[in-house]
């Protein structure tokens, strides 16, 4: 399904296993029914519900447009499930996902759970909108952030979100980036900039807890409060 800029897209920061606060921000948006759904990546982990997040993502998915983004979270757990060594994963939230399907064996996550998180995308990309988890290096151009670094690489990257870089707008990208990943107080909505992770699952920090979608092309900002 081929993401287009003729209808509303609608882009959705890090979930992390908050069902109700994304619930919440759904019903906040008005779904129209050719809308599009970009999520940033990151539904699982850290949370209570991720197990509730990939079935709600999944029965949405089949009534929109939807689009979902590999988020560092997601590599983490598909590499947990592949190697069977990683701890990262665990020590990262991966409990918190195992809990939320009430075993402590990855074998017992349902397989079209993990289809579902293998489906991810790592990059999208239209006329004007390049989108991502993490981001991209701010010094190359994307067809040669694309040459030079691996799909999984941009689910990590963060130099764009140095003060140097957002300060100045100095991006060689060609079109506007839209990524998640780094918690931010407030959403950043600059020249060839949107980053819209403002932490939804840190609820116990006043400078963030928040859950954020951006509207495109008008770059309307839609939040709820972490209400997990």
């Amino acid at each position: 399904m081929v993401l287009s800029e003729r209808k509303r897209i609608i882009a959705v920061g890090d979930v992390h296993g908050c069902l109700f606060s994304l619930k919440k921000l759904v019903r906040l948006i008005h779904l129209k029914p050719d809308d599009q759904l970009v999520f940033l990546g990151d539904v699982i982990d850290r949370g209570d519900h991720s197990k509730e997040v990939v079935d709600y993502l999944i029965k949405l998915d089949s009534s929109h447009s939807c689009h979902f983004l590999m988020g560092n979270h997601e590599l983490m757990f598909l590499d947990y499930l592949e190697n069977h060594n990683s701890t990262e994963w665990l020590a990262n939230g991966g409990e918190a996902t195992l809990k939320s399907y009430s075993s402590p064996a990855i074998h017992d996550i349902p397989q079209d759970h993990i289809a579902f998180l293998r489906s991810f995308q790592f990059t999208l990309e239209t006329e004007n909108y390049f989108f991502t988890h993490g981001g991209l290096d701010p010094e190359l151009s994307i067809k040669n952030n694309l040459l030079y670094y691996q799909p999984q690489d941009f689910c990590f990257q963060r130099i764009h979100m140095r003060p140097e870089f957002l300060n100045t707008s100095a991006y060689n990208w060609e079109k506007t980036l839209v990524c998640a990943h780094t918690p931010v107080t407030a959403p950043v909505s600059i020249d060839r900039l949107i980053a819209i992770d403002t932490g939804c699952v840190y609820k116990d920090n006043p400078l963030l807890g928040t859950l954020t979608a951006i509207i495109l092309p008008e770059r309307r900002i839609i939040q709820t409060r972490n209400i997990d």
